[in-house]
């Protein structure tokens, strides 16, 4: 929940400089705002990767407060982050509730990013990838092998996120591997095309150091993507 529609527009005429040089670097970046600055950004860096921060699996309905697939659709948004650690701890999102998303999200031919991630007590009992293995084979049931190839899967530890405390290049590169095996037993070698990130704590400092892990194909940024200056040197650095 950060920047106005003028700070986004502001951002988003920077990101024309800020997409160039990743392209040059053959890096993709996207930037996912609040609903309000969607068509803002969308509007002064047309080529940008730009994505939601949730959306609703119906078209329409009686869901105050909620935005649906053809709403974005229409604002020219193909992406959407789904399952994001925030809206599983502060808004009772589910494993379900995101299946229910992606597979919508197929049907309406958009990319979600998919998040899935512990909590710090479940790291320290030892059972990261059980959460990991029933939140990834709950969220992508019923997707078809084309449409796994082409999403990308996020790890984001919770205990990590806005605290400063960093996974591990180690357990980055653990977790990425085995989000990769389970996408390998459901659907072969779309484990090859699929995308996965690591999220949390992600920063120009230690950027190079997830990317190069084996598995890690990418960052999802927090704190460090919102100024142009931290941003760039994320690029620089991967």
């Amino acid at each position: 929940m950060n920047k106005t529609i003028a700070e986004t527009k502001v951002f988003g005429k920077e990101s024309v400089e800020l997409e160039k040089f990743a392209k040059s670097k053959n890096v993709d970046i996207g930037i996912a705002p609040v609903y309000l600055s969607l068509a803002a950004l969308k509007e002064v860096n047309p080529s940008l990767l730009v994505a939601s921060q949730n959306l609703h699996y119906e078209d329409h309905g009686a869901f105050t407060g909620e935005i649906s697939i053809p709403m974005l659709k229409e604002l020219g948004v193909d992406w959407a982050i789904i399952g994001h650690s925030e809206r599983r701890s502060y808004y009772n999102e589910t494993n379900e509730s995101c299946n229910k998303k992606l597979l919508a999200m197929e049907a309406n031919k958009m990319t979600p990013i998919y998040c899935v991630g512990e909590t710090l007590e479940q790291f320290e009992k030892g059972v990261t990838k059980k959460v990991i293995e029933e939140q990834v084979l709950e969220g992508i049931k019923g997707l078809s092998k084309a449409y796994v190839e082409d999403m990308v899967i996020a790890y984001e530890p919770v205990w990590s996120i806005g605290t400063g405390k960093n996974a591990s290049k180690e357990i980055a590169q653990d977790i990425c591997s085995y989000i990769r095996e389970l996408i390998k037993k459901e659907y072969g070698d779309a484990s090859d095309k699929v995308r996965i990130l690591y999220g949390g704590s992600v920063k120009p400092e230690n950027v190079h150091d997830y990317l190069v892990q084996a598995d890690v194909d990418g960052a999802l940024v927090g704190g460090a993507s919102l100024k142009v200056d931290s941003f760039r040197q994320l690029i620089e650095n991967i």
